[in-house]
């Protein structure tokens, strides 16, 4: 037969399956005739690796009617075919089934291949010996590997790369065939240039697989949950009838009264498991667990260096890997599945005010990403106590406004207190009464009750950390999560792609230079430049974050002296709030510009590191990326709160930067309001604008920008435009899953915000409980609709997280206590209250703060330009600071007033400190980590397994004894009837031997 002739007929029964069986000719596919009738064992290796044909269609001659219509067959007659034919694609469910309908899709491998460009020139197929061919139009893999003739004969081949990618290929499947799965591949979608590998778990392959990653899996025993008696268990059925409008509605969140034993599973302890259906035994999101362990384990041999998916992802041989969704989650006659009813209960915004499905989301995303959202659920509910009593404090600044006595010195225009110009020249005298709205709003904030306030919160933290523990403990246990340790550490221990990659680059130039092919590993002196670059990246970025803090205190200082030249009145009296208003806004388009940024650096900086492991590659990200966006986030709120005004001087000898720049001086109510703006602007609108519109914007951007892509790729065919898409097509569209570091860092910023300079802003937990009953639904939906699904990761804890959270808190006491001493007046007038006052009132207090300058000692050129502007001739003006008057004989000296509060300031600090550290230590203590009724239903658990292998033991040893007794009874027969049987045949004494039973 010649190589480029076509025949129309049924492969024999016997037709081999080698390694070329996937060779095509070119749009014209077939059939083995029956596969039932080759060996056994062919049989076998055929349906491990690719799907079969339902049994209807076997025998039936399937040809490509693209090939058809090439030979010379009229459209319509094809497009008549294909009406009488059934859909296939209805049978699999649209790509979550092979198909045949039965093997549900697991995993889903994604590659990229070029496809002929010789329009409809005639299909050809090389023929080889141990090549055969099996393929439809709708879907229907290629059974071998062969080597496709894409080409004309007079056109070139296609290049070395491609040819190597696809050689790649062929040997990592053939290694999945034979680690046990099976394949089926797709080449004929609606995405032109991206083929489609679709891997089954058999039930042989689940069960070896969860033995060795020691999965627990639910028994035949259940027992029943302890449950509370007596008043206890009033008060919970009341409020559960309370919270039962809140509660989703999902099976797996109603409360349970009955628990399945869980036990590592095990194939010689099957019989302990209930595997009634086998199909729900292992959930879809168990089983692409179990592939996933299976494809990073499985390598790619070729030229000597082994390559896992990992490498295969890395270097473009495959372009994704990923799991599938379980099916629609919105249309019409959309089958129930998990991902719909997530979408319905937990990815709603109707649905804010509810409990979140965990054990849903747990069930459909893994234990990781549902210990996330449930840590975020824990944290939003404890910001509804610290908002109530926030408000509280709030609503006591507001009702003690007018009862403040230095407020009210301060707006009494009858005092007549002259203040010193803000700036050199163009500033000119002005009066305090005219800080009347600064001063009284300040109160609002700056009164005893924030420093309750701080107290309180400090508590909170630490309240917070304890319930979440416990939380925690009842999950691991709920999740089948005890004495995961050893399991966790197996499964995060696979090199990262990146890191074969580059021992790969070293294993090749030290065998080009040494011919040595010995086993390598990256050392310090290969990361050498790499540490370097990342510690001179950090050094370089945080300076910038510096400077760009030190270019807004400039602009701040210009502009303030730019705005006093103003002729008009008005424009005077607003220069601060001018000021601090647009400095503030271009503070917090700095922080979300910068934000993205440096996030982009981390990740850069990591991976020039090269760390072994996914483990050690997300703590080292998470230390860099925290680094910089905590200094980029904070650093303005710093320089405000200790130290915008602390390097002014004074009238007559001020601190000047560049020799022109005066330093900026606080408000007479102190820097504490202009801390509270600074705060509550970046906190919001980094919120707002970084967390929320980013988070809407750039994933919808992204999907328009994809589906233009494909709709200049898309076939004008009408068939193709068509057809409805497979499942693995719509996932593929969908944006891969980044992680949960952007997730975590952006909640970990945001509780920052909340307890480290708590009392400057009361009203913080608010505006974040606010924010985050917005963010559980947005980033629910994200993940619902807008990613594909992740692979689900087994953890017992949110990881480093966790430490970072402690740290915050334990720096939060710290800042508070600095915040309230130095950046507050609340020290000063508790010195003044108690060592000062005459009457033991806070009348005075504002004179007692304020230091006063003689006007003829202003430096040449430094005098105001217009010392009339105020209608009378100034000749001491006042300023806020500590020092001697000018009529003393050490004028202008710092006083021992400024001493006896710094000595009050730095006690307080001490004092505070160590109260709440004890006081959150105490409550750390105080509460248990593991809750009492949890430890119990852990022993209980132990022991009921210790009786159930008792149990098991016992019956073994009394299935021997009646095996052993029966034997001694045939031995005692054969005794007495020994005379008898000894003259019968030989064949006859078979019948007293025994034959013991293996158990």
């Amino acid at each position: 037969m010649e190589k480029d002739e076509i025949h129309l007929r049924r492969l024999p029964a016997a037709a081999p399956w080698g390694p070329h069986a996937d060779s095509e000719f070119h749009g014209v596919d077939f059939l083995p005739e029956d596969l039932s009738e080759a060996p056994e064992e062919i049989g076998m290796r055929v349906n491990k690796k690719y799907s079969c044909l339902p049994a209807e269609e076997k025998g039936i001659h399937i040809i490509n009617i693209r090939a058809i219509e090439d030979i010379g067959y009229d459209q319509h007659e094809s497009t008549l075919l294909n009406s009488l034919s059934k859909n296939p694609d209805a049978d699999c469910k649209y790509g979550l089934y092979f198909r045949d309908g039965k093997r549900k899709v697991d995993y889903i491998l994604v590659y990229h291949y070029k496809k002929s460009s010789g329009g409809k020139a005639l299909a050809r197929r090389a023929l080889q010996n141990d090549s055969s061919v099996r393929s439809s139009k709708q879907d229907q893999p290629l059974p071998g590997k062969g080597v496709q003739l894409e080409m004309g004969e007079g056109e070139p081949h296609v290049d070395y790369h491609e040819d190597d990618k696809r050689f790649r290929r062929e040997e990592y499947e053939g290694n999945l065939v034979e680690a046990g799965l099976e394949l089926e591949r797709d080449e004929d979608t609606k995405i032109h240039g991206i083929g489609f590998v679709k891997i089954h778990a058999p039930w042989n392959v689940l069960c070896r697989e969860a033995e060795f990653l020691k999965l627990k899996m639910p028994t035949k025993k259940m027992y029943q949950i302890n449950q509370t008696h007596g008043l206890l268990k009033k008060i919970n059925s009341v409020i559960q009838k309370i919270t039962e409008p809140i509660q989703p509605k999902v099976a797996e969140h109603k409360p349970q009264t009955v628990k399945r034993l869980s036990y590592p599973f095990s194939r010689e302890k099957q019989h302990l498991f209930d595997l009634s259906d086998k199909d729900s035994f292992f959930d879809s999101k168990t089983r692409s667990t179990i592939v996933y362990e299976i494809l990073k384990r499985t390598t790619c041999t070729k030229a000597k260096y082994s390559m896992g998916i990992t490498s295969l992802l890395a270097n473009g041989v495959y372009s994704a890997a990923y799991p599938l969704h379980d099916g629609d989650y919105e249309g019409e006659n959309v089958e129930p599945n998990d991902r719909k009813l997530l979408c319905e209960e937990w990815a709603s915004y109707g649905v804010f005010y509810k409990y979140q499905p965990i054990d849903l989301v747990r069930k459909y995303f893994g234990e990781k990403i549902g210990l996330y959202f449930a840590w975020l659920g824990v944290y939003t509910q404890m910001l509804i106590p610290a908002s109530i009593v926030g408000i509280i404090v709030f609503l006591y600044g507001c009702a003690t406004v007018d009862e403040n006595i230095p407020s009210m010195e301060m707006c009494d225009q009858r005092n007549n207190i002259t203040m010193c110009p803000l700036c050199d020249k163009t500033c000119s005298y002005w009066k305090m009464s005219s800080a009347c709205a600064t001063a009284r709003a300040s109160h609002l904030f700056d009164n005893p009750a924030t420093v309750f306030f701080s107290v309180f919160m400090a508590l909170w933290a630490a309240t917070f950390m304890e319930h979440w523990k416990r939380k925690q403990m009842r999950l691991n246990y709920r999740w089948d999560l005890t004495g995961f340790e050893e399991e966790e550490e197996a499964v995060k221990d696979h090199p990262r792609a990146e890191y074969e990659a580059k021992v790969l680059e070293k294993s090749l130039r030290k065998e080009h230079k040494h011919k040595e092919t010995d086993k390598e590993k990256l050392t310090w002196k290969d990361r050498f430049p790499a540490y370097l670059t990342n510690f001179v990246g950090i050094i370089f970025m945080v300076g910038l974050t510096f400077a760009i803090v030190f270019g807004v205190i400039i602009y701040r200082i210009s502009t303030a002296a730019a705005l006093a030249i103003s002729s008009t009145p008005s424009g005077r009296s607003s220069v601060r709030v001018t000021v601090t208003a647009t400095a503030v806004i271009i503070n917090l388009v700095v922080i979300i510009i910068l934000d993205e940024v440096y996030g982009c650096i981390a990740r850069w900086l990591t991976q020039i590191e090269v760390p072994k492991t996914d483990k050690n590659f997300e703590e080292r990200l998470i230390f860099k990326a925290f680094l910089l966006k905590f200094v980029n986030a904070y650093t303005p709120i710093f320089y405000v709160a200790f130290f915008k005004g602390r390097f002014v001087g004074r009238p007559g000898d001020y601190v000047y930067i560049f020799h022109s720049f005066r330093m900026e001086e606080c408000a007479p109510g102190g820097c504490l309001m202009e801390l509270c703006i600074q705060l509550s602007i970046i906190m919001l609108g980094k919120q707002l604008i970084q967390n929320n519109l980013f988070e809407i914007g750039i994933p919808k951007m992204k999907k328009f920008i994809r589906y233009l892509k494909l709709k200049r790729q898309r076939s004008l065919d009408h068939e193709e435009h068509m057809k409805k898409k497979q499942r693995y097509e719509v996932d593929y569209n969908l944006e891969p899953f980044a992680g949960l570091t952007p997730e975590y860092m952006e909640m970990i910023i945001q509780f920052g915000f909340v307890t480290l300079f708590v009392a400057s802003f009361p009203l913080a937990p608010l505006f974040a409980l606010l924010n985050n009953i917005i963010e559980i639904r947005l980033d629910a939906k994200k993940f619902v609709t807008e990613l594909r699904r992740p692979v689900a990761v087994r953890a017992k804890d949110i990881g480093i997280w966790y430490n970072i959270l402690r740290g915050i808190g334990k720096l939060a006491v710290i800042i508070n206590a600095f915040v309230i001493s130095f950046t507050s007046d609340f020290i000063p007038r508790l010195v003044y209250l108690y060592m000062y006052s005459e009457n033991g009132t806070m009348h005075g207090f504002v004179n007692h703060t304020l230091s006063s300058f003689n006007v003829s000692d202003f430096q040449a050129g430094t005098a105001p330009n217009d010392p009339l502007d105020l209608g009378y001739e100034v000749q001491i003006c006042r300023y806020k600071d500590y020092r001697e008057p000018p009529w003393s004989e050490n004028k202008y000296d710092i006083s021992k007033d400024f001493w006896a509060v710094l000595a009050a300031r730095l006690a307080f600090v001490i004092v505070f400190q160590n109260l709440v550290m004890f006081m959150s230590e105490f409550v750390d203590w105080i509460i248990p980590d593991i809750p009492k009724d949890i430890s119990q239903q852990i022993h209980k658990e132990k022991v009921l397994m210790v009786e159930v292998f008792m149990r098991e033991e016992q019956g073994k040893l009394q299935m021997l004894e009646t095996w052993k007794d029966k034997d001694k009874k045939k031995g005692e027969n054969c005794n007495n009837h020994s005379p008898r049987l000894s003259r019968s045949r030989s064949g006859s004494l078979s019948s007293c031997h025994s034959y013991p039973l293996d158990v």
